[in-house]
């Protein structure tokens, strides 16, 4: 095949794998500290990042008429749709500076689903079995105040997201998420079935939201920061993935985010894939 032919022959795949190489890249260095300079609030490589991200969305759309349109085209079309997605889910720290803010948003909005599942842990007591119920409030005690504190700093960080507050973020989002690692080990040992699978549902509920907003301080903080964070994580998400229901997870981030299940699904794969990685 002679790639140069082929670049022109096919000029849409060509600019989509480029683009994918661009954010790559800007991901890579944004990873390594290499910024290239500043850009407004962010950096010259998060900007080149995420502007390559956004044309490779743009280019993902054929305009057009539908009934007219090739199969060969149609069929471009999704793998360049699929590459897209592909890009979209690399793990590149493109929310800083500007984006930042988006993100922190997007932290806030998680708040309300996280506190009602944090409510419904602590009514799902009463639907235990008498011995079970005590074991499963006393590993799940701090989930309010931990949540609240969450929720309050998460707020702090949108009004001024500072290295202050980003950084007391970092430290509440992973004192909650050994919270709920620990109430997932606790749940996992109670005998009675039933009981059993109500205290990890509603455990679950909460983990699921926990690690979304986790995901999202990792994609604003340093390498350094991160690293940090995960040394501070004593209980690995290897210790509870036995109990982890990637379904329901699915569905919780599908719903908030108002896409498939099938996408959730490879977003939940990926930020579990990108906390292992990073030491959790």
């Amino acid at each position: 095949m002679n790639p140069i032919s082929n670049i022109w022959n096919h000029p849409k795949t060509s600019w989509a794998g480029l683009l994918i190489a661009v954010v790559t890249v800007a991901g890579v260095l944004s990873q390594q500290g290499v910024t290239l300079g500043t850009a407004g609030a962010g950096t010259v490589v998060t900007l080149a990042g995420a502007v390559a991200a956004a044309l490779l969305g743009l280019l993902a759309r054929d305009p057009g008429d539908a009934a007219i349109l090739r199969v060969s085209k149609s069929a471009n079309t999704a793998k360049l749709g699929a590459w897209a997605l592909i890009a979209l889910l690399l793990p590149l720290p493109l929310v800083t500076g500007c984006s930042g803010t988006s993100v922190a948003q997007d932290i806030v909005n998680w708040t309300p689903p996280l506190q009602s599942a944090v409510a419904t842990v602590d009514s799902t007591a009463a639907l235990l079995a008498p011995a079970d119920a005590p074991v499963f409030a006393a590993a799940t005690i701090g989930f309010d105040a931990a949540s609240n504190l969450l929720a309050t700093q998460a707020r702090a960080y949108l009004a001024n997201p500072s290295a202050g507050a980003l950084a007391e973020l970092q430290t509440q989002v992973v004192t909650l998420e050994q919270q709920v690692n620990t109430a997932l080990l606790a749940a996992g040992k109670i005998v009675n079935p039933a009981s059993q699978q109500h205290a990890l549902a509603a455990v679950q509920a909460v983990g699921t939201i926990v690690s979304a907003i986790l995901a999202l301080v990792q994609s604003v903080s340093t390498k350094a920061a991160v690293a940090r964070m995960a040394a501070e994580a004593h209980i690995k998400l290897a210790a509870v993935e036995p109990y982890l229901d990637r379904s329901g997870s699915a569905g919780t981030v599908a719903a908030h985010y108002a896409e498939s299940v099938a996408a959730a699904r490879i977003q939940v794969e990926e930020v579990e894939r990108n906390e292992v990685e990073a030491g959790f």
